[in-house]
């Protein structure tokens, strides 16, 4: 199949090293936009974004995950926050989340960056929030680091698809 979904989706790498290029504002914004797309339950759209391109805060946060290293060389992370206030069904808006970061990390692939879904630093939501100046009621839900990469030879494999297909009916 020639399909620019398809292959964006077969093509993306999590990408963890970065050159020292900035991203430019307009296509962080259009990473949000696209995370923004992402179906939600009653279509309530809970999340909120907070983009971070200071180094010093960059290093702040740094503190809060063992991969200190890819945040600190990532010239942009987007914190994913679900609000909870605009909630209605836990495990619907979590899942909701789950595909807005997927968006937002095949976006950055449809414009030639590279991103990684950190997740780790979920240990420490409540520093990061702090750090970041929000109110309660705000979830953290992942750090996207996202950067121009130094390099595009990452390798993956998947185990085959009857692997994972359990019945066909």
């Amino acid at each position: 199949m020639d399909s620019p979904v398809l292959a964006a989706i077969y093509h993306r790498r999590s990408i963890r090293t970065f050159t020292a290029e900035a991203v430019d504002r307009e296509l962080l914004h259009e990473i949000v936009k696209a995370g923004i797309w992402a179906p939600s339950g009653l279509n309530n759209q809970p999340w909120r974004f907070v983009i971070v391109t200071d180094p010093a805060l960059r290093g702040k946060l740094a503190q809060e995950t063992r991969y200190s290293h890819i945040v600190v060389a990532a010239p942009a992370l987007i914190a994913v926050y679900l609000d909870r206030n605009a909630m209605y069904d836990e495990v619907k808006d979590h899942q909701a989340a789950g595909a807005c970061i997927e968006n937002m990390l095949l976006a950055a692939e449809a414009l030639g960056l590279g991103a990684v879904w950190l997740g780790q630093i979920l240990k420490n939501k409540e520093n990061v929030r702090l750090l970041l100046e929000l109110p309660e009621g705000l979830e953290l839900m992942a750090v996207i680091a996202i950067g121009h990469p130094d390099r595009r030879d990452q390798r993956s494999n998947r185990k085959p698809l009857d692997h994972f297909i359990i019945k066909e009916l």
